[in-house]
């Protein structure tokens, strides 16, 4: 798995997310159960993981999408 993505925008992922089911590329979130301990107010970012070999296609899917981020 490589990290596509990682933010604090709670919007971002949900939206990349169906993206991406929308091209059949399975995507992960990490640190989904970090917001607990830091008391949901959004100071740790969470992570968007894919398959190394969706990485480049997933990226592209994004870009064409308008969908702005940091990898």
């Amino acid at each position: 798995m490589e990290e596509l993505l990682r933010t604090n925008d709670i919007t971002l992922i949900p939206l990349a997310r169906t993206l991406l089911d929308g091209e059949g590329i399975v995507s992960f979130e990490l640190d989904v159960n970090m917001s607990v301990l830091e008391g949901s107010i959004g100071i740790l970012p969470r992570r968007l993981m894919v398959r190394s070999d969706d990485l480049a296609r997933a990226r592209r899917v994004l870009w064409e999408n308008g969908v702005k981020f940091e990898a």
